[in-house]
């Protein structure tokens, strides 16, 4: 996962210094005011949404892979300590059920 998530920032970086070089020369056009960094990063993340989604597929994949296994893996153990209380439980003695009667007077 943490190499996707490397790897997602990478394709990002690249589209946000071509958006900045694009915005820079006046292919697109400037942000309002002092909004012009904002606009280049937003600009950015719309141009590198897509292109990480194709380009990053078999990344995502085996990254979702990983996950999946350490979600089963984690509901193995679970499942095992479990039906290790389980266990014990059956084991240990019923308490008070072998104690006197309360006495009436």
């Amino acid at each position: 996962m943490f190499r996707y998530t490397l790897m997602r920032l990478g394709v990002f970086a690249g589209c946000l210094v071509v958006v900045w070089g694009l915005v820079y020369f006046g292919v697109f056009p400037r942000g309002l005011g002092e909004s012009n960094g904002m606009w280049v990063v937003l600009l950015a993340l719309l141009v590198s949404a897509p292109i990480s989604f194709v380009v990053l597929r078999k990344e995502r994949d085996r990254a979702s892979i990983q996950v999946v296994q350490r979600v089963d893996r984690m509901k193995a153990n679970l499942d095992a300590n479990r039906s290790q209380e389980d266990v014990e439980d059956d084991s240990a003695p019923a308490q008070g059920a072998q104690g006197q009667a309360p006495q009436t007077s």
